[in-house]
């Protein structure tokens, strides 16, 4: 559930996850636990008894070196947030616990248990048996001495290479079924241990590690942006309060290609005060209008799940839920044509709006004239005010950046002296359409000078 308490808690838990040390631990903590499901997944995928609790043995092991590890490790770590604080003093409860401390103990008990057991096997044609160990010497050392004075530089190897995979042949099962009646009390220990212990994974502790995996990945993802100079801060986050602001925003899809590319990343800022709630941007085609709506989107959406959003500086709305209008390719096989598409589109969403959503629109209304476009687009915004909802509108329509009070108008910018190339910056000023026809104009050549060179 979305609130701004939750939103906090989750803030003070990223801001903890900063300290590299802390990360680290964390980080080392999941990796035991990923082990751990891995020998777990392994024993699933076993035939053979012995050779699944092997596996189900160590994978238990595993998992109280990773729990140890973390409880150490956190009594290290500085924090200050509520929730890793509850957790440390929860982890630390854990280990002492009798349900840990026993499990513990009955793992090293069978550890030294299994290490005594000791066997001979006895192969004669196709015949093996299996008998106790009675101290035979092992002359395998003293061949190896005997022969080494004949060795004359590099020779091939002949030795038999066991494979390194966790399953078992039949044969070397068998001899392992034999060997446990050689020592029936051990390997009954085991059964036990394994049908006992089946689910022995602690429920809080298994959804930290879940949980946290967002956390870190979270702030992985963001440290590839600060690397390369971009910004990021966490929000003032408001239930009610519309005005909002972000400063130094980016789209985060777009930025992470470009530095790939290593190509530089525009900013931008917007700000809604007072009674404004709509924001219209209008300006030449790829100035990068649908970038920031997207941008405007991400921002809300990474607030609400308590992250550190684009920006240096940023107070966002708590929204219900944000809907989306963006332009898609008319579909043949749907009779009705893309403005009748755009209109139950758009009704769909005003009926199920409330105050407490954002509405994204992009290139609504398009498909029509002109005129069209300007009227339906009044209905449309008319209602989003009746309603009081945040929204960006990415249009070709000048006419719906002055429409009201409630309506804020931002343009993408171009160059002055070459209309055809782009900022990419959009700022807040009153729709004129000048660049929008200049870059026409350039692109179909259509320019004073260009059609005066062609006559």
């Amino acid at each position: 559930m979305k609130n701004v308490d939750t939103i906090k808690y989750r803030h003070e838990i990223m801001k903890d996850f900063e300290n590299k040390t802390l990360l680290e631990y964390i980080k080392s903590f999941a990796l035991g636990m990923h082990n751990m499901r891995a020998q777990l997944a392994m024993t699933d995928k076993l035939y053979y008894h012995y050779n699944k609790e092997g596996w189900f043995l160590v994978a238990v092991e595993i998992y109280c070196d990773a729990i140890n590890g973390l409880a150490n490790n956190l009594a290290l770590a500085d924090l200050k947030s509520h929730g890793l604080l509850a957790f440390r003093d929860y982890v630390a409860d854990y280990v002492k616990s009798d349900s840990f401390t026993s499990l513990v103990a009955e793992i090293k008990k069978l550890r030294e248990d299994l290490s005594t057991v000791k066997y001979c096997l006895i192969i004669k044609g196709n015949c093996v048996k299996v008998r106790k160990y009675e101290s035979e010497i092992d002359y395998s050392a003293d061949v190896v001495k005997t022969f080494e004075k004949f060795k004359q530089g590099a020779v091939t190897d002949y030795q038999i290479k066991f494979s390194d995979v966790a399953g078992m042949h039949q044969v070397e099962a068998k001899a392992l079924d034999l060997v446990a009646k050689l020592y029936p009390d051990i390997f009954l220990n085991l059964d036990n241990f394994c049908s006992q212990r089946s689910n022995f994974t602690d429920i809080t502790i298994s959804a930290f590690d879940r949980e946290v995996q967002f956390y870190v990945s979270y702030l992985e993802y963001v440290s590839k942006f600060k690397s390369h100079g971009l910004k990021f801060c966490y929000p003032e986050v408001s239930e009610v309060c519309k005005e909002i602001y972000n400063v130094q925003g980016f789209d985060l899809a777009l930025a992470n290609k470009l530095i790939t590319q290593e190509l530089a990343v525009v900013c931008n800022d917007f700000y809604l005060k007072d009674g404004e709630r709509i924001i219209v941007i209008t300006g030449p085609n790829q100035g990068g209008k649908t970038t920031f709506a997207r941008a405007f989107g991400q921002l809300h959406y990474l607030a609400a799940l308590g992250c550190p959003v684009p920006g240096s500086e940023a107070r966002l709305f708590l929204f219900d839920r944000i809907f989306t209008h963006f332009e898609k390719e008319e579909d043949i096989k749907n009779l009705s044509g893309k403005l009748q598409d755009d209109l139950i589109r758009i009704h769909d969403i005003l009926s199920r709006a409330t105050p407490k959503s954002i509405i994204i629109m992009n290139e609504i209304f398009s498909s029509t004239t002109l005129k069209d476009a300007i009227l339906l687009g009044e209905k449309v915004i008319e209602k989003i005010i009746q309603l009081d909802i945040i929204c960006v509108c990415v249009t070709f329509v000048d006419e719906w950046a002055s429409l009201s009070e409630k309506t804020v108008s931002m343009v993408s910018t171009i160059v002055p002296e070459n209309p055809a190339q782009r900022t990419y910056k959009i700022v807040r000023k009153p729709a004129d359409g000048l660049a929008y026809a200049l870059s026409i104009a350039e692109k179909y050549r259509l320019t004073y000078d260009c059609i005066k060179e062609r006559i």
